[in-house]
């Protein structure tokens, strides 16, 4: 792959994420950091519909797009940690999707009769993903209010993981 090739419009949209993500660590007043979450939610919208409709689709932009999402999220939430805003125990439910579906991408690639299964977004997946970027909003404006959001991300969580797994038993080679 050519750096021409991965360096697409879309794709450089994506990459801006992980910006974002160092100058939220630097961020300290309540509007820059809103500022840099409205950023990164309208960057994860516009590189997929630019890479769409300038038909630049390809597999790196596919991998780069949710790497740059968790990533964002990822530093974002652990600022707040940092802060204090959220616990230890919080970030893991925050994040339980994204573990078990990583979890679940490694094993589905050791099992050779998963191997041919392509992995793709799942309606409920973007719900988790949006509930989060909700909660890191959340975390700016109301910062009391956000822990008890994230009983709300886990739950819809459960219900992605679960959606998860079954698309891939049903995708399965058999």
């Amino acid at each position: 792959m050519t750096p021409s090739a991965l360096l697409t419009p879309p794709n450089l949209i994506s990459l801006s994420r992980f910006l974002l993500a160092a100058l939220f660590v630097l961020a300290q007043s309540p509007a820059y950091r809103l500022l840099l979450l409205a950023m990164a939610s309208l960057s994860d919208m516009l590189d997929g519909w630019l890479a769409r409709r300038m038909q630049r689709t390809s597999r790196w932009g596919a991998l780069l797009d949710p790497v740059a999402d968790r990533m964002f999220v990822l530093t974002a939430l652990l600022v707040f940690v940092a802060e204090g805003v959220f616990n230890a125990w919080h970030a893991l439910l925050f994040l339980s999707r994204d573990i078990m579906t990583t979890i679940g991408f490694i094993v589905a690639r050791r099992v050779s009769w998963l191997r041919p299964v392509t992995f793709q977004a799942r309606p409920v997946g973007k719900v988790v993903t949006g509930l989060q970027l909700l909660t890191l909003y959340v975390a700016v404006l109301r910062p009391s209010v956000a822990p008890s959001l994230v009983l709300l991300v886990g739950a819809v969580a459960a219900v992605a993981v679960a959606d998860y797994t079954l698309a891939l038993w049903r995708a399965r080679v058999r």
